[in-house]
Order: C-alpha cells, then structure tokens, then sequence
C-alpha cells in the first residue's frame, strides 16, 4: 500500500493531511485505494465521500458502478457513487 494511502486512514493525522493524501491517491491514478478507502467502515465518512469525488474526478466509472452496487458501502454512498458514475 502506498504511503498516500495510510496516511489517509491514520486516525492520527491532521483531517488536511487525509485530504492531501486523498487528493494525492487521485493524482496518481489509484482508483482500487480510492475504491478501498469508500469501502472501509472505520473510516470518517468526510474521507468516504472525498474519495468518492476523487474517483469521479479519474474518471473511475467502473469502479463507480462496483461502489454503487456494493451492499457493504453504506446507502447514501452507493446513491452517490451511482449519481457520480
């Protein structure tokens, strides 16, 4: 796993730095960590829902549609992950 990515599920590191690492994963073209991090239930769902953007903003339709489809991902992030596809 990539450093972006732990830092972007570390409880300890400033909500700026979990967005930058978000943002970083993006840059970068990590859709499967995006995908992971929308998935992951222990994680703030301000960190969801960013990393959701951030799939959109990759253009991730496929991953979108799994999210979407996803009944582990909680209801209103499979809407958006639907609208965002």
């Amino acid at each position: 796993m990539s450093t972006a990515f732990q830092t972007a599920v570390t409880k300890n590191v400033s909500r700026t730095q979990r967005y930058e690492a978000i943002d970083s994963l993006a840059r970068e073209n990590e859709t499967t960590n995006l995908g992971v991090l929308v998935q992951m239930g222990g994680l703030s769902g301000e960190f969801r829902r960013h990393a959701l953007n951030a799939l959109a903003d990759c253009n991730a339709t496929t991953v979108l549609e799994e999210l979407a489809e996803d009944t582990t991902v909680a209801p209103s992030l499979r809407r958006r992950a639907e609208e965002l596809a």
